[in-house]
């Protein structure tokens, strides 16, 4: 019998009109430094068009989690690229690296072409947002290891930072938290909140219990990108550092950039949890500490300044109308500590 690969379920033709439906897309991100276009075999980024003079490479790389399979049963996937990339640049930016350029992997069971294009479409639109150039990536059409419409994402960032300017530097004890408010869960803790919604006896495309908005609306709202607001403080020597709130929240992100001997007090009391956070927290009846370590709680990105340069940044930011509020400080207990009571 006579076989082809097509026929083993991989269309190569398909694949190729994909690459060459997302070029002028692609091309939309690119920014100083793009030295090739998609489709070699590999990217080209010329760093010395970017500006730097003593350079260390960052790198980062992630995925989405289980919050894909959220977006196949919406049927919507317009946002999910949009989380791809932010939790690989806002990784970048907690080094005080700029993003330069991303990748992106895409595999699935059946290549779609309308699917595709719109994952490929929020990817890049997110990459103009990160002034980040996507200069290349792989799609893999893998029929027997993903099932109907599933498929995988995974991202990866590289940035630079002037070797002087690299995160963190020198926080010590009385230095304050300042928070950025999340756009909601962003994407970790999914498996939780897939075993949440399955014992509550709901469905993503049922009304949420706490607003006239569907659950599946809610919960894809995606991660936000926090790079350029960072830049900004780093080029006016704001800050010292910077922690992503990603999976294992404030518990276990802050600690990251503070040195052993020194400790975190947070104030719980200077922000209110969001309603999809109150409600994941009483249907399942997760303890505070569970909530803390799974979840970003409200908050995606903290930032670390000094006492002496507090009002300062709490002013620059106001005049970018970018929100924040200070949580807590730097203490010398060597501990994360909570106190007050979240309304």
């Amino acid at each position: 019998m006579k076989l082809s690969y097509k026929e083993a379920g991989v269309d190569i033709d398909t694949g190729n009109k994909l690459v060459d439906e997302i070029k002028p897309i692609v091309k939309k991100t690119n920014r100083p430094g793009v030295v090739s276009g998609i489709g070699g075999f590999g990217g080209l980024f010329d760093l010395k068009k970017s500006g730097y003079v003593d350079p260390i490479l960052v790198a980062a790389t992630d995925g989405v989690g289980t919050k894909l399979t959220l977006a196949v049963e919406m049927e919507n996937y317009s946002t999910i690229g949009q989380d791809l990339v932010a939790m690989c640049v806002n990784d970048l930016i907690c080094q005080g690296a700029e993003p330069l350029f991303f990748l992106d992997y895409f595999a699935t069971g059946k290549l779609d072409i309308d699917t595709g294009k719109e994952i490929i479409s929020s990817i890049s639109k997110a990459c103009i947002e990160a002034n980040c150039a996507l200069i290349g990536g792989e799609t893999a059409e893998m029929p027997g290891v993903y099932q109907n419409n599933d498929f995988d994402l995974a991202g990866f960032a590289v940035g630079a930072v002037e070797r002087n300017k690299k995160f963190p530097q020198k926080i010590k004890v009385g230095d304050k938290l300042l928070a950025f408010p999340s756009s909601g869960i962003h994407s970790n803790g999914f498996s939780l909140v897939r075993k949440v919604l399955e014992n509550s006896g709901l469905t993503w495309t049922d009304t949420a219990p706490f607003c006239d908005d569907l659950l599946g609306n809610i919960f894809l709202r995606p991660t936000k990108i926090y790079v350029q607001d960072i830049l900004s403080l780093l080029k006016n020597n704001l800050i010292k550092g910077a922690a992503h709130i990603t999976g294992g929240g404030l518990t276990e992100n802050i600690p990251r950039i503070i040195d052993d001997n020194l400790g975190v007090v947070i104030d719980k009391s200077t922000w209110s949890l969001k309603e999809e956070f109150r409600w994941l927290k009483s249907t399942a009846d997760l303890d505070e500490s569970e909530m803390f370590k799974t979840f970003n709680c409200g908050i995606g990105m903290i930032i670390i300044v000094s006492s002496e340069l507090l009002s300062e940044t709490e002013k620059f930011l106001r005049n970018k109308d970018v929100n924040t509020f200070q949580i807590g400080e730097i203490t010398g207990n060597g501990e994360l500590i909570y106190t007050g009571t979240q309304s």
